[in-house]
């Protein structure tokens, strides 16, 4: 149990947040000529972190294995679609992005969500590993590059002259297995003032609603606002404002920008108070809730075999 290590600290992690047994990967499809054959299992233990309290898995099978013939189309969803013209709406209003910003998405998936900032004329670029998927986006005059985002594709795309007003990724914070990269990149590809949001399901509806069957393979990594909060500070950015969502059962976004950038422009009134006091509100909620300890972590175990019995 020792030989797992915390994807961001890289200390070894000793305590179980929950066990499932034997899983095969969650959106590895057999095809019919497949059926008679043997299925790979692994493990599908999620472990907390001592120090960073972060809840994650181990690593079994690699990126390209899981990800770069992808099964999921975002934009089977009418309920996400909204979300996605939605949140476009918001970012413009608020920030104030058009024709001169750069907007570039990180897992960007078929378009579902850049389609509308294409269609308020707002230049767009798509990072996403899937090929199948990034062809569906082209096809909607989407650009994309088909690759897996960290440090190095950053570099690469900056000196094309690619940096982000807005850098975007919802749900892809979770589904990756090396954290330092991935947010290292982020730091390189964001413009010295750009905006930086991203969204992924809260640790804490996990654990207070018992959302065991939300762990899977492809989540290498749970967080709270207390957690994420100190990675990205830990690679030079600050998040300065943070919405709770309905979305994947109880989900954060968040604001994030470099330490030294001057504070975002406004466009909608909202104060730089108003987002200090909804980060502050969020910390106090999850330090109520017990998320900086970790006895409350390992307690969903126990939740979840009485669950099953």
């Amino acid at each position: 149990m020792g030989k797992a290590q915390c994807r961001f600290s890289g200390q070894p992690l000793r305590h179980t947040f929950v066990d499932l047994g034997m899983s095969p990967l969650a959106n590895a499809y057999l095809n019919p000529d497949r059926l008679n054959q043997a299925e790979k299992f692994y493990p599908l233990h999620a472990y907390v972190s001592e120090d960073t309290l972060l809840v994650q898995l181990e690593q079994f099978e690699t990126p390209d294995n899981i990800f770069s013939d992808y099964a999921y189309f975002s934009s089977y969803s009418e309920s996400w679609l909204k979300h996605a013209k939605a949140y476009t709406n918001l970012m413009v209003e608020r920030f104030g992005f058009n024709q001169d910003s750069q907007v570039i998405e990180i897992a960007s998936n078929d378009g579902y969500l850049l389609q509308y900032f294409v269609e308020k004329k707002i230049p767009v670029l798509g990072i996403e590993p899937a090929a199948n998927i990034a062809k569906v986006a082209e096809e909607k005059g989407i650009p994309s590059v088909v690759k897996f985002f960290g440090v190095q594709t950053a570099k690469e795309l900056v000196l094309q002259g690619k940096q982000a007003d807005l850098l975007l990724g919802n749900n892809v914070l979770a589904h990756v297995p090396n954290l330092n990269d991935f947010i290292a990149g982020m730091k390189i590809i964001l413009k010295p003032n750009g905006i930086l949001t991203m969204e992924f399901p809260h640790v804490l509806q996990l654990i207070e609603h018992n959302q065991f069957d939300t762990i899977y393979h492809e989540h290498f990594s749970y967080f709270s606002f207390l957690t994420v909060e100190k990675i990205f500070a830990a690679h030079g950015l600050k998040l300065f404002d943070v919405e709770e969502l309905p979305t994947h059962g109880g989900s954060l976004r968040i604001y994030a920008k470099h330490d030294d950038a001057e504070f975002p422009a406004i466009c909608d009134g909202d104060s730089h108070s108003q987002q200090e006091y909804r980060t502050y509100i969020l910390k106090e909620k999850e330090v109520a809730a017990g998320l900086d300890k970790i006895e409350t972590y390992i307690t969903i175990w126990r939740k979840s075999q009485r669950n099953k019995a």
